[in-house]
């Protein structure tokens, strides 16, 4: 037994260890192993541990915790493939800010013009193209009273939204509120904001839910219209937007409304 003299180990402790059981609790972790294992292979890698502890309890009665499923996992050192989004927002020096004059009054009643809410929206089409989708939803009768879509994510975009409802502004009436987008704190939307004697209301910093119900119609729109993708030519998207749109106004019944008609 030159190895066990190597190692320096007894002979008799060697055919001790050979010859062992498993302990329960080491019983239970090559167990445990066995199922994350064949999860991860079965799902194609793309659960993490906390969705793997969730499938481990729920289907297969493993009463682990998702600590002890992270500690095997690395040790196995399993990872979800499932690419991390990156982001490459560059942060900007806005020219100006206005306050969250709105402050989420959502629950307000309004009247047609008093609270406008608008943001720009990226819809992919074709192979790999993107364009930009500008809008401004009439909070008081949930209605987009304007919209357009560009190759191009600029302030001609913005202009070119609102200069659609320029002559339908309630001077020191009408409220705008927008993201911090740089488009919304140029020179440019304050000299409109200035020319047209309106208010301006801004979102504060990281809170996209001052701005919710414009939110929630970039995914009601998303979800509802057919897979943008489909879409080979910016005009075939342009045309089912315009569908789209005039659906939502005039015909769409969302429950949280009652059941009335929006426009």
């Amino acid at each position: 037994m030159h190895l066990c003299k190597a190692l320096k180990v007894s002979r008799a402790g060697y055919y001790k260890w050979l010859n062992r059981k498993p302990s329960p609790k080491g019983q239970r972790l090559e167990k445990l192993i066995e199922m994350i294992v064949h999860t991860y292979n079965k799902f194609n890698g793309i659960y993490g541990y906390r969705r793997i502890t969730i499938y481990l309890n729920h289907y297969l009665g493993a009463k682990v915790n998702h600590k002890c499923v992270h500690r095997l996992m690395k040790l196995l050192k399993l990872k979800a493939v499932i690419r991390q989004k990156r982001y490459n927002y560059k942060p900007h020096t806005p020219n100006h800010v206005a306050e969250n004059i709105l402050n989420r009054a959502f629950q307000e009643e309004y009247k047609p013009m008093e609270v406008l809410l608008t943001d720009v929206t990226e819809l992919p089409y074709g192979n790999n193209s993107k364009a930009y989708l500008s809008a401004i939803l009439d909070y008081g009768v949930q209605k987009i009273i304007a919209f357009k879509l560009s190759h191009h994510n600029n302030n001609a975009l913005v202009r070119d939204t609102f200069s659609q409802i320029e002559n339908q502004l309630i001077p020191n009436k009408t409220l705008i509120h927008s993201d911090r987008g740089f488009q919304y704190t140029s020179h440019f939307f304050r000299e409109y904001i200035s020319r047209n004697d309106v208010i301006h209301s801004m979102s504060r910093v990281g809170k996209c839910i001052d701005n919710g119900p414009m939110e929630s119609f970039w995914g009601i729109l998303k979800s509802e219209m057919p897979q943008l993708e489909a879409y080979d030519t910016f005009e075939e998207l342009n045309d089912a937007l315009q569908s789209y749109i005039e659906f939502y106004n005039m015909e769409r019944v969302p429950l949280s409304m009652g059941l009335r008609i929006p426009a």
